[in-house]
């Protein structure tokens, strides 16, 4: 069967007003780029004589510009999910222009299968290779890629000839059974390989093939600062004094890291401290500093979902790929963030905090309680069932006006169930074996900033007693203060 090249702009001409349309990818990584933004302009050219044209976009995770920034300008997006991380989306859907939803990462696969969001109409899949029986070698990013093409009714392909060596060898394909059939999935090490390298396709489903040779237009990471350093100084000698105490065998355990800068410092503080041995990963992205853990003998293998690398890094990964081969395996996400893995494997899971409360819980995702940041992406996945939750932030923003620990979190993503470790750069609050007041006093004195742990302590000393100590009229003075007169440290309990 012949599939033919056809233009963006004659394939988006398939996808319609309120059509579900749902893309390959994770992060930036693997995402069309050509096709989404000639679906913007066909929503402009509707809109331009008065016709309603939006489409409800769902994808691995968050995009870029030339997805969600494009179609956001466009005014193109009716419902997003799971998780956006531009600008101008960010605004719109906090405006209520963009119906936004935050699932969990590791469920919008099955989602998807279990019929809870409808028919995908529009898959848009980017490919490095393919041949004319369907059968696909994909990018950068793997996403839910392998159940969108086979539950939509049409599939576009974004052929990107950008990479200059094959991805062939580095996906692993797979898709499991849905209730009631089921079984468990046979990952007992980050490199168990259980599906294949291939995506077949059904060629009557694809449209056409549209020719690309745009890179995935990520910068490189903010170069590491005072703050961030420390961070991950503090995180890499935790763990290090956790082998040494005999709580993490000698052999180590597979690392989670989460995106950001952060969480990128976090693995350059393991690269850098002797004490911690060589180790694999098992997670969500690997980053730019997997490539230096990699090439320094400390990383032996990742598992992952994408390469979220810098185009810079992306060039070097590229120009040295055969070094990478046996080291690097891409899964799709569900199963990258399942929890049944993740529990088996017995991860260290690293990620980051907007802010925490003095009891442990987490708020990842919202500005004061209503203002959406990104998304809860898969730290939830992770967080829940790894066997050290461990939660990175700096204790101060906005040059200290803001603290990142308060009384009681504004929203709560993570809850003090589930976390068991937070690090800001003043140190760690180990919160295992605590009871409220005890976390309450380790998270003061060990990861607070100076400027509030005086604050804090007076907010216990006028909390109601309980099994959790807490003054509901004071329990957000902090963020009041901050509101009213832009600096926290002002706050003051009478």
């Amino acid at each position: 069967m012949s599939i033919p090249f056809i233009s963006a702009e004659e394939a988006a001409s398939y996808v319609n007003n309120g059509d579900n349309v749902a893309l390959s990818g994770f992060t930036a990584s693997g995402t069309p780029k050509l096709v989404p933004k000639a679906i913007a302009e066909r929503a402009r050219s509707f809109h331009a004589k008065g016709e309603p044209f939006k489409i409800n976009l769902y994808t691995g995770a968050s995009t870029n510009e030339f997805v969600d920034g494009e179609l956001t300008t466009a005014n193109a997006i009716g419902k997003r999910a799971p998780y956006q991380g531009t600008k101008v989306t960010r605004e719109s859907l906090n405006r209520g222009d963009i119906d936004f939803y935050d699932p969990h990462l590791s469920h919008m696969s099955q989602d998807i299968r279990y019929g809870f969001i409808g028919d995908i109409d529009v898959a848009i899949v980017e490919v490095t290779e393919m041949n004319p029986s369907g059968e696909v070698i994909l990018g950068a990013g793997l996403g839910m890629t392998p159940t969108i093409v086979q539950l939509a009714k049409k599939v576009i392909i974004e052929y990107c000839s950008y990479y200059r060596t094959s991805f062939r060898g580095f996906h692993d394909n797979y898709v499991p059974l849905d209730p009631p059939h089921r079984r468990e999935i046979p990952i007992y090490k980050p490199s168990d390989r259980i599906g294949s390298t291939v995506l077949q396709i059904d060629p009557k489903k694809i449209i056409g093939v549209v020719p690309s040779n745009e890179s995935e237009s990520v910068k490189s990471f903010t170069q590491l600062n005072d703050t961030t350093r420390a961070i991950g100084r503090n995180v890499a000698a935790f763990l290090a004094a956790e082998m040494r105490a005999g709580r993490i065998p000698k052999e180590f355990l597979p690392i989670q890291s989460g995106v950001g800068n952060v969480a990128n410092a976090a693995l350059y503080g393991l690269n850098e401290n002797d004490d911690i041995p060589r180790f694999e990963m098992f997670t969500e992205v690997v980053q730019d500093a997997v490539t230096d853990l990699m090439e320094n003998g400390k990383c032996s293998f990742a598992s992952t979902c994408a390469l979220a690398f810098s185009d810079e890094t992306m060039l070097h990964f590229m120009d040295n790929i055969n070094f990478y081969r046996d080291k690097l395996l891409m899964r799709p996400g569900e199963i990258s963030n399942h929890p049944e893995i993740v529990r088996r494997l017995g991860l260290i899971a690293m990620n980051t905090a907007l802010e925490c409360d003095i009891y442990g819980n987490v708020n990842s995702t919202h500005v004061n309680g209503t203002y959406m940041m990104n998304g809860i992406g898969g730290s939830g996945d992770f967080c829940r069932n790894a066997y050290l939750s461990i939660f990175l932030c700096p204790s101060i923003q906005k040059g200290g006006a803001l603290s990142a620990i308060v009384p009681m979190v504004t929203h709560v993503d993570h809850t003090d169930h589930s976390v068991r470790v937070i690090v800001t750069e003043q140190g760690v609050a180990d919160l295992r074996n605590k009871a409220p007041m005890e976390r309450a006093r380790t998270i003061i004195e060990n990861c607070v900033h100076p400027d509030y742990r005086p604050i804090l302590r007076d907010y216990l000393k006028i909390a109601r007693r309980g099994h959790f100590h807490h003054n509901l009229e004071a329990a957000f003075a902090l963020h009041r203060t901050f509101q009213e007169l832009g600096d926290m440290r002002l706050t003051k309990f009478c």
